[in-house]
């Protein structure tokens, strides 16, 4: 008799529903890809994938469209927001760790945890109203009178200080993505056993010694999968980055000119697409920004589960 049949029956029911739970996510996003897939079939017919990924052209009205200043927009977004937001997140998470005292780690955690909770139209509107005149009264202009003489770094900050920018979309979305690498740069620091950070101080090794080379190193794991959850939710943000961003589709060198990201092509214009080949456009764009966002954390994973093996030899 095969051994499956000797087992409890609530034990074989409960194997059913949770491999039909797993499977479910497969499905699901085999599902999203076919109808991704198959309602860009147009566009793709029309413009092929290197033409679309590559051309600067989004003009709804001669029917010809373009996927580079969107994915140039959501790339520099992206970058500039973990370039902000991850030293941040992991100075968060080492003070919260070892240097608060114990009265401040409840309150800072739950403050972490509450700003991962506010809604993304919450920052939008933050955003729009408040960050984006600070931006384009103070912070702007500071940098284009400290670093617009710089060669070369001086191009990042030509233009009209508006606010309304690459600069000011990555801001806000930096600040929406500390509280994801923070929390989980927290727990994996926590993991980190007393004794050898004990061991440490017990040679003469400073506070910032342990933390640079005892509590970083064990946690970089768990501090790399933060920043990919990050990089994740960056990816796929719209609705904060379209009230301070503008919907310019060109490609500039300076961080001061509005610009536009795939998401943010998404929502502003999927109710005007009038035409077939306009919402098939649209529709190629999300498949776009979804084949990314799975090649890039499938990466992002590999180099993960490579560097676990490594470490745990």
């Amino acid at each position: 008799m095969p051994v499956f049949f000797k087992k409890n029956p609530i034990d074989i029911i409960f194997s059913f529903v949770t491999a039909l739970a797993s499977l479910s996510v497969l499905v699901f996003i085999i599902g999203i890809l076919y109808v991704l897939f198959s309602e860009s079939s147009l566009a793709i017919e029309k413009f092929g994938v290197i033409k679309f990924i590559t051309s600067t052209d989004w003009n709804p009205v001669m029917d010809s469209f373009g996927a580079a200043t969107s994915l140039y927009g959501t790339a520099i977004t992206t970058i500039l927001s973990l370039l902000l937001a991850v030293p941040v997140a992991i100075g968060i998470a080492i003070f919260v760790t070892e240097i608060a005292p114990d009265f401040l780690k409840g309150p800072i955690g739950v403050a972490i945890e509450l700003l991962a909770a506010i809604p993304s139209i919450i920052y939008g509107m933050w955003g729009l109203f408040t960050l984006a005149p600070i931006m384009a009264d103070y912070i702007e202009p500071a940098l284009q009178n400290s670093l617009g003489n710089i060669p070369v770094v001086g191009i990042l900050f030509e233009g009209t200080a508006m606010g309304i920018d690459l600069l000011t979309a990555s801001v806000i979305l930096s600040i929406m993505i500390i509280p994801f690498t923070a929390s989980i740069s927290r727990d994996a620091f926590n993991l980190t056993p007393s004794i050898v950070k004990e061991s440490a101080y017990a040679l003469g090794a400073t506070k910032w010694e342990v933390v640079k080379n005892v509590v970083i190193p064990y946690s970089k794991l768990g501090v790399f999968g933060g920043i990919v959850l990050s990089l994740g939710r960056a990816l796929g943000e719209t609705m904060a980055v379209a009230f301070v961003l503008g919907n310019n589709h060109q490609i500039s060198a300076s961080l001061l000119d509005a610009a536009s990201t795939v998401t943010v092509t998404l929502a502003n214009e999927f109710t005007e697409a009038d035409t077939d080949i306009y919402l098939s456009s649209l529709f190629y764009l999300a498949l776009i920004l979804f084949v990314l966002s799975f090649v890039i954390l499938a990466i992002a994973k590999f180099f993960l589960i490579r560097a676990e093996r490594k470490f745990s030899r």
